[in-house]
């Protein structure tokens, strides 16, 4: 049973920084892509970043320039170090992990609230 589970949410002031990481029960180099995806209340979740086993990464245009995603699969860890976040960032983040384009997982969210 494979197992995710984030940390490092938590509240911060407009311009601050968190960094995000997530913790696989299994070896991530298994997994062919890793991602961060986000969701708030009555809103769909949208992908914040995807970086694949071979390093290559995607960001949303939102977070262009702004957030880094990296993976270390000597650690099994992901991270997303968030800077210059905004209001607009606050939403619960989710690490997903997928071994195909039909089998991924899920971690249980971790909140980051951004607010003066």
């Amino acid at each position: 049973q494979v197992q995710l589970v984030e940390s490092g949410g938590g509240s911060v002031h407009p311009g601050g920084s968190l960094r995000l990481s997530c913790a696989a029960s299994v070896s991530i180099s298994s997994f062919i892509v890793m991602s961060w995806h986000r969701q708030g209340p009555g809103k769909q979740r949208e992908l914040v970043a995807s970086i694949g086993n071979d390093g290559s990464v995607t960001y949303g245009d939102s977070v262009k320039g702004r957030f880094t995603i990296s993976r270390d699969n000597a650690k099994n860890t992901m991270n997303l170090q968030m800077n210059s976040l905004k209001p607009e960032d606050t939403d619960v983040y989710y690490c997903r992990a997928d071994r195909s384009v039909v089998s991924g997982y899920w971690g249980q969210g971790t909140q980051v609230t951004v607010s003066s």
